[in-house]
């Protein structure tokens, strides 16, 4: 069995969503990276001072600003990209964003404007990755998107970005029947509450963190580190079997009742 530090050599990973050193991104990215992929970045041009040395530190050989709710900039990424490398084998949407005043109160009461938002940030950017990445897997390849236990059941504080995460989870079941004949694989990780940039705008955030590990089988919260060698074993051809699929990394949180 080849080692983790051989394990993706020779393939080239396109990355969304790194903000900065405590988000799941910049975890995954790592890992991969000590597994031998070569790592492209796209980024919020705004945040471009946080993570070009992040780039750096990932040795990436690609960084491209993108605004994932721009089709012609999602397009632009993967045209870089194409450039660069001539194929791509994993892609990596860590993207997500809802207006915090529609996180807070009822769910009854979510703009219409609101909820485009959310839904289009946060999963139809999923849809428009993967038909920029696609065509560049010409040897087939892994999808991977983040999601949270908000999308099957209702959590307090949550409200809209659990029904765009809801989504996100079925665009990965029809994009896996869409992409399967092409050896492209496409799946979810839903991981527990962790402390990062994005948790940050949930209000109760450390109530929900202490419920999480009292409940847990294994009692504790996860780590951004459990979370990328969870994508690290998906984004492999030790996964080569598995695509459609929702992989809990929550330490069995999801499993309990009370």
């Amino acid at each position: 069995m080849e080692s983790i530090g051989n394990m993706l050599a020779g393939k080239r990973a396109m990355i969304f969503g790194i903000a900065n050193e405590r988000s799941i991104a910049w975890s995954i990215g790592k890992q991969l990276h000590e597994a031998g992929a070569e790592i492209g970045l796209a980024y919020l041009e705004p945040l471009k001072d946080r993570v070009m040395p992040l780039a750096e530190k990932l040795e990436a050989s690609v960084a491209v600003p993108c605004d994932v709710s721009k089709d012609e900039e999602i397009e632009n990424a993967f045209k870089v990209a194409g450039e660069k490398w001539g194929s791509l084998d994993i892609l990596v949407h860590a993207v997500a964003f809802a207006n915090r005043e529609d996180l807070e109160g009822r769910f009854v009461d979510t703009p219409r404007e609101g909820f485009r938002l959310a839904l289009d940030i946060s999963a139809y950017s999923f849809v428009a990755m993967a038909r920029g990445a696609a065509p560049l897997m010409k040897e087939g390849g892994s999808m991977l998107a983040m999601s949270y236990y908000g999308a099957v059941k209702t959590i307090p504080n949550y409200n809209v970005m659990g029904v765009a995460k809801a989504t996100l989870e079925s665009c990965v079941r029809y994009l896996a029947v869409d992409l399967g004949a092409d050896n492209i694989r496409v799946n979810a990780i839903s991981a527990g509450p962790i402390k990062t940039p994005a948790s940050s705008g949930i209000k109760g955030f450390k109530t929900m963190l202490g419920a999480c590990a009292d409940r847990a089988p294994m009692k504790k919260n996860i780590t951004q580190e459990d979370v990328a060698k969870s994508a690290l074993y998906l984004c492999s051809d030790l996964a080569c079997g598995v695509t459609g699929e929702i992989h809990y990394v929550d330490n069995g949180f999801n499993v309990t009742g009370m």
